[in-house]
């Protein structure tokens, strides 16, 4: 399915463009997008993921501190330890981060 209207109706923004270097043996070059150089990132978030040369220990450890950052304003906030509050809370606050 092609898409309609003018080519000038679809911008297309060159600053936001970085490359990603991956693997051990990369030299690095300066890669430009016409007449623009783009910069170089050791880290991007692709689809609410951090992508870093294809490891998951940066990922990971975000997700864990998210979970833990949840998990203590469920302590902060909630005065009761009743399992029916809590566990519900806990599955639907801080469970999603760690899968």
């Amino acid at each position: 399915m092609a898409l309609k209207g003018n080519k000038d109706d679809f911008k297309f923004n060159k600053d936001n463009c970085k490359v990603l270097y991956l693997g051990k043996h990369n030299p690095g070059l300066q890669h430009r997008l016409g007449s623009t150089g783009l910069g170089s990132s050791s880290v991007e978030k692709d689809l609410g993921d951090l992508v870093d040369k294809l490891k998951m220990s940066e990922q990971c450890a975000a997700a864990a501190k998210k979970a833990n950052r949840m998990l203590g304003c469920i302590n902060k906030g909630i005065t009761s330890r009743d399992k029916d509050i809590v566990i519900p809370l806990y599955s639907a606050l801080v469970r999603p981060h760690l899968e």
